[in-house]
């Protein structure tokens, strides 16, 4: 990245600013891993140099965020948990990100709608998930249109109060030519290679104790003695039964520890 490419792409935001904001936002809450934070830290600076105005730039990315959550919403009631396997198994994290974002959405209801967009995971299945707890589209979409405006409006304040800053940091780039784009792309490349490593390990401790659904049907049907814990979420749980299963949450299972039998075979089913 030269000093006239960054120069260059500074004029583009300025020219383009409303409707690249508009894309961006659509595209990140469409599931598109392009984080919106630079940008809107951008256009916050944008704003204080009187180059873009902030109500126009928060109704942005307020059409581009209801755009995508709407469908996701719809999704959601239509197809539920299909649509919350599939978000969850694109992102780097898949193991824990049914039961975790369900868990928030459960103790925290709607609210959950308003700081969703600050939390990497939930962000991405919060509308789906809403669709699914059968919450209205009306109360949805108030809810999360408050989240999106507190979502923009406080990433372009940063860039707004901060923009002497940026200015700085921006020249200090400048400066360090192309050398800075590839140390960043090697930076997020690296990130990135060490999450998939540690999921293949993950994967690879639990692979030779894991069951089928099919097997465990046929052991069940053969009269087995084993020790069904079903760990799923409450929203999870409505869709599937396992026939015997004890029902306790992740956090519960290391209290409830005395309650498992040690001469029985032990299978855990998750999300």
């Amino acid at each position: 990245m030269t000093p006239l490419d960054i120069t260059q792409a500074i004029g583009f935001v300025e020219r383009e600013g409303y409707a690249l904001l508009f894309l961006w936002v659509l595209a990140e809450q469409g599931a598109v891993p392009i984080p919106s934070v630079p940008l809107l830290v951008a256009v916050g600076a944008l704003v204080r140099t009187g180059k873009l105005h902030w109500a126009a730039a928060i109704a942005c990315c307020l059409a581009g965020a209801l755009l995508a959550d709407s469908i996701w919403f719809y999704f959601g009631r239509r197809r539920g948990k299909r649509v919350l396997r599939f978000l969850c198994r694109v992102s780097l994290e898949p193991d824990s990100c049914v039961h975790r974002t369900e868990s928030v959405f459960l103790k925290y209801g709607l609210n959950t709608l308003l700081v969703s967009k600050f939390v990497p995971g939930l962000n991405a299945v919060a509308a789906p998930l809403a669709g699914d707890s059968g919450i209205g589209a009306v109360r949805f979409l108030a809810a999360d249109a408050l989240g999106v405006v507190i979502w923009s409006a406080t990433y372009m304040g940063v860039g707004y109060l901060f923009s002497t800053e940026l200015e700085r940091a921006l020249a200090y780039v400048q400066r360090l030519g192309s050398g800075f784009g590839i140390l960043v792309i090697a930076l997020v490349a690296a990130w990135i290679l060490w999450k998939f490593l540690q999921r293949r390990r993950f994967l690879k401790q639990i692979e030779t104790a894991r069951i089928t659904p099919e097997e465990l049907r046929l052991r069940i049907d053969a009269g087995e003695d084993l020790y069904i814990v079903d760990l799923r979420s409450t929203l999870e749980q409505d869709s599937i039964s396992v026939p015997g299963a004890i029902r306790f949450s992740a956090e519960e299972l290391t209290a409830h520890s005395k309650q498992i039998p040690r001469d029985r075979e032990i299978i855990l089913f998750c999300s």
